[in-house]
């Protein structure tokens, strides 16, 4: 059984529930992967406890969520949430089944085809200020370029504004974002905000934007059908 920490926020939750049933090769019900999906819409919000350095609350409620998890059988668990994952790397030696690294699968996913070239981070201010995705990307050899800061506003307009308030990306506003990644000389870009995955499927965005949510939804699969639990 999967587990899953999520409600960070709940659009994104859900497309990742459907990435995973779009994923699995199911001929029926029995065939899916069983999981506990604990949506946490609550959690106070992770960037800005990064920004203000008041942590602890973000971290004790996602130990609370991992240790439940666990006692309900869990064999892994997976947070649908990138910036989040700055207090997955303070809690994961607390508990004692593994969670799929949304960001360590990234850059391992992404070093196959951009090793030495240089790939845009899409994410909020606190995933960029941590550095989460810069020093995964420097250990796998990928060259991580960080939006100007004038480009990183529209970013955070399109996460905050549009996505978490139910409204649909602006295609102008992240038409804007793409000029600059290419003009810049970006291979790619990672969609490092699990709001920013709601927007590739709202616009249909093309190959060159890479989803770390998608990537995980992948290795989730790969590591129940390793286990004989699903086809």
């Amino acid at each position: 059984m999967l587990g899953v920490i999520g409600g960070m926020g709940p659009l994104a939750t859900s497309l990742f529930y459907d990435m995973i049933i779009d994923k699995t090769e199911a001929k029926g019900d029995q065939d899916n992967l069983n999981m506990i999906i604990l949506n946490h819409a609550d959690m106070p919000d992770r960037t800005g406890a990064i920004l203000s350095g008041e942590t602890e609350e973000v971290r004790r409620k996602m130990l609370k969520d991992a240790m439940i998890l666990e006692l309900q059988g869990c064999d892994a668990i997976a947070v649908t949430c990138n910036t989040a994952h700055y207090f997955v790397d303070m809690i994961e030696k607390d508990v004692n089944i593994p969670f799929i690294h949304m960001i360590r699968e990234t850059a391992r996913e992404l070093r196959k085809d951009f090793s030495g070239k240089p790939v845009a981070i899409l994410a909020t201010d606190g995933t960029i200020r941590t550095g989460l995705y810069q020093k995964e990307f420097e250990k796998n050899g990928i060259l991580p370029y960080v939006p100007s800061e004038e480009c990183q506003k529209k970013v955070m307009y399109t996460i905050y504004e549009r996505i978490k308030m139910g409204k649909p990306a602006d295609a102008e506003v992240f038409g804007e974002i793409g000029k600059e990644l290419l003009e810049q000389g970006c291979a790619a870009a990672i969609l490092a905000c699990t709001e920013l995955s709601v927007v590739k499927k709202q616009l249909a965005l093309d190959s060159f934007y890479r989803d770390p949510m998608e990537i995980m939804a992948d290795r989730c699969i790969d590591f129940f059908r390793e286990k004989g639990e699903i086809r």
